[in-house]
């Protein structure tokens, strides 16, 4: 599983976060989506998906 984001589309609600801590986090200064792991290990794919789902703006790709 590979994961991007588009911070530029990132609106700041933190539903990645909730999702996948340890995937995600945000910038202290704007709330802006921040990617800690672009190859997550496979027992956080169901989280990474369910983070990829819940996001409002829809800036989370998941290439298998």
């Amino acid at each position: 599983m590979q994961v991007t984001i588009d911070q530029d589309k990132c609106v700041a609600c933190g539903s990645c976060v909730f999702a996948a801590p340890d995937v995600f986090d945000q910038r202290d200064e704007d709330g802006i989506v921040v990617l800690l792991d672009a190859r997550p290990p496979a027992e956080l794919a169901a989280d990474v998906r369910q983070a990829a789902s819940v996001c409002p703006a829809l800036v989370i790709t998941i290439t298998e």
